[in-house]
Order: C-alpha cells, then structure tokens, then sequence
C-alpha cells in the first residue's frame, strides 16, 4: 500500500521560495507517476504538476517558470520546488500517486506579507 507524506511547507514572503517534498513509502518513486495538487481556502482542489515515471514534467501555466518538479529515486521522494511565490499560491499543497492511488494529508503554503 503507498502512502505519502508531505512536507516543507509554511509562512513566505511574496517573491519567496520553498521546497516542498513528499516521500514515498510501499512503492518506488520511479514506478509512480506522482502529480501535485493545491487547494486555496473556499476553492477546489486544483492540479499543479506531475512527473511521470519517465520523469516527464508537466505543470498547470501558472506557475511555469516558477516552480519545478522532479524526483530524487535515492530518498524516494518527489519535490515541487516553488520560486517567486505569490499571494495566490496560498493553499493547502498535496501529492498523489497515480495506479496505486493515494494521497498525502497535505502540506500549508502561505504566502503574505
């Protein structure tokens, strides 16, 4: 059974930067497509990014050359480094995994001045 844990999160400045991450346990990273998703308060959960199990990224256009997704296999782990935060990208971030599906209990970004 996978389970996922997130973490990293936390209070930034607008222009800031975090790194969140989300480990992986009953699986392997690299067998897993994993996608990112986001929740901002009063909104539905929206996706982010994913990385396949071919490592090939994708993210939602707003935040393109802003944030980045990738993996690292040795701590099997998967990261959404996040630059140049805004007020908007408050919200709760969550991991999922794609066949098995399973979810993290989610990790709090705020971003405010």
């Amino acid at each position: 059974q996978v389970q996922l844990v997130e973490s990293g999160g936390g209070l930034v400045q607008p222009g800031g930067s975090l790194r969140l991450s989300c480990t992986v346990s009953g699986g392997r990273v690299n067998s897993l497509d994993m996608r990112w998703f986001r929740q901002a308060p009063g909104k539905e959960r929206e996706w982010v990014a994913s990385i396949t199990r071919t490592q090939l990224p994708f993210l939602i256009d707003s935040v393109k050359g802003r944030f980045t997704i990738s993996r690292d296999n040795a701590k099997n782990t998967v990261i959404l480094q996040m630059n140049r935060l805004r007020t908007e990208d408050t919200g709760v971030y969550f991991c999922a995994s794609v066949d098995p599906a399973a979810w993290g209990q989610g990790t709090q970004v705020t971003v405010s001045s």
